[in-house]
């Protein structure tokens, strides 16, 4: 059974499955799902819980073991089986699937990993433990869907914000959404329920936004300036090095430059990118957007901008390096 985070409530209040498998690589929404099955397997008097780590040092008999073993405390329990790096093997594969063949009675098997591939969704034991119980896929929330959920979380809360109140949080958070909660419950603390200003939130909360060199570069790849040049301030506002932010973008335009001279010499990206190590999987779709906007000769004029920056950090130039950064950061950004 395939279900959505927000149904997971309703069928939770029908009766509990033998088995939950969540997936995803939202830390919030992860964690109250998992919470949310645990809180209803005690409420139904599941006393016991097990909970097992895959690391190198696993064995998959200790989880068929622990779910044929009786106990002697309570005919109820839950096996709570984390996956951190989202791989079962080919040995775990075989027992996940046995599991499923021969449930254990009066067992919740609760199983949490990152986000699955579609090569992961097709694998045997996904489909036999989706068969057995639920397949619960847990998505980042962005645009309006994010407004619209602060919004609701805001007013779970008893608070009532004004119209601008949840565009400013979003902005602060940016997507974060372990940080927006943690704001919502703060200003719940701070101030009551009831009505929420601008100048309240202002007041309360702190910019959990992160400033990183890495959310630099790739909002540069997705072509969002605004965003690039955001982040940049925020960088330079919390004391960031200038080496620190030349480095990141060194890094990449180099690695641009690279890939766009292999791509003209007449490779498709796609080919490109698939052979190399310096581009992790999840960030090829980003990179080859920045690519389909920059050519070979804009990257060389970027690099010699470097070297530019280079001099004035060390002080061997006049001009300011922030206004070289931005200046680079609006090059690679452009539509």
């Amino acid at each position: 059974m395939r279900l959505r985070f927000d149904q997971l409530p309703q069928q939770l209040q029908k009766g509990l499955l033998p088995c939950y498998l969540l997936s995803g690589d939202e830390p919030l929404q992860m964690g109250e799902a998992a919470d949310a099955i645990r809180a209803a397997a005690r409420d139904a008097d599941y006393a016991t819980r097990t909970v097992f780590e895959v690391d190198a040092h696993f064995k998959w008999g200790e989880l068929m073991a622990e779910a044929d073993s009786l106990s002697l405390f309570s005919d109820k329990k839950v096996i709570d089986l984390r996956i951190p790096s989202g791989k079962t093997g080919t040995e775990g594969g075989k027992n996940l699937v046995a599991y499923a063949e021969r449930p254990p009675p009066d067992t919740l098997l609760l199983i949490t990993m990152p986000k699955m591939d579609r090569a992961q969704q097709s694998t045997k034991w996904v489909k036999a433990l989706d068969k057995l119980g639920a397949l619960i896929q847990i998505w980042p929330i962005e645009g309006r869907n994010l407004l619209q959920w602060l919004d609701q979380r805001m007013r779970s809360r008893g608070l009532m914000p004004e119209r601008e109140v949840i565009a400013m949080l979003a902005e602060r958070v940016e997507g974060n959404l372990l940080a927006a909660a943690q704001e919502i419950d703060k200003l719940l603390l701070l101030q009551g329920p009831g009505p929420v200003s601008a100048e309240q939130l202002l007041e309360a909360s702190a910019d959990s936004a992160r400033f990183d060199v890495y959310k630099l570069v790739d909002a540069a790849l997705a072509g969002n300036t605004a965003r690039c040049i955001r982040i940049l301030q925020g960088l330079r506002a919390e004391g960031i090095a200038e080496p620190v932010v030349l480095w990141a973008l060194a890094r990449e335009i180099r690695m641009l430059a690279s890939i766009r001279g292999e791509i003209d010499a007449g490779r498709s990206a796609q080919q490109v990118l698939a052979n190399r190590r310096d581009v992790w999987d999840k960030r090829r779709p980003l990179v080859a957007r920045g690519l389909s906007r920059l050519n070979l000769a804009t990257l060389q004029q970027l690099l010699q901008s470097c070297a530019l920056a280079d001099r004035a950090i060390k002080g061997r130039a006049m001009d300011n390096p922030w206004l070289l950064f931005e200046k680079m950061l609006v090059a690679l950004s452009a539509p």
